[in-house]
């Protein structure tokens, strides 16, 4: 894989600083992420996922599920008991320790979680504020005789803010 540069972007832009370091932190990680456990990410609704983990071997006391600052850190910690005298001719699940990390994007929630024939389901949604979604401006007629100027849904009475102003 190529090597990017991303130090153009830190002295031309004020604000992007983060998404660089995410780009920069992605393209280094990404050559030294884990294979195990394997896993599957789907889109399960418009703003809903859902990553589907294979964790043959572990229960949900072994489990960990965290969110920390724009990532999801899932742990694994199978603690075989010392006392068990088992012999195997052949292993071949593996049921080691991991750690595995996913970085979300702004405003992604885990929801919730279950253990299911051996495949621990992660639920998450991307839930933006009310805020920064987009809203609609009305355009008033020169008739219309409005006091205010923000229609209750959060529109703007433009012809209501002209009379006003004038």
């Amino acid at each position: 894989m190529r090597n990017f540069d991303f130090s153009p972007l830190y002295r031309s832009s004020i604000g992007f600083d983060r998404m660089a370091s995410l780009l920069d932190n992605l393209s280094s990680s990404d050559q030294s992420q884990p294979t195990y456990p394997p896993y599957n990410i789907e889109l399960t609704g418009e703003d809903q996922y859902r990553i589907s983990m294979a964790v043959a071997g572990f229960d949900e006391a072994q489990l960990s599920i965290e969110t920390k600052q724009n990532s999801l850190i899932v742990t694994g910690n199978n603690q075989a008991s010392k006392e068990e005298s088992r012999q195997f001719l052949h292993q071949g699940i593996a049921a080691r320790n991991f750690e595995r990390r996913f970085q979300l994007a702004d405003y992604v929630t885990v929801t919730g979680a279950s253990l299911v024939n051996g495949l621990l389901h992660v639920d998450l949604v991307r839930e933006v504020p009310d805020a920064l979604k987009p809203r609609t401006i009305a355009i008033a007629t020169a008739g219309s005789t409005s006091n205010s100027n923000v229609h209750p849904s959060g529109s703007v009475n433009i012809a209501a803010a002209k009379n006003n102003a004038a």
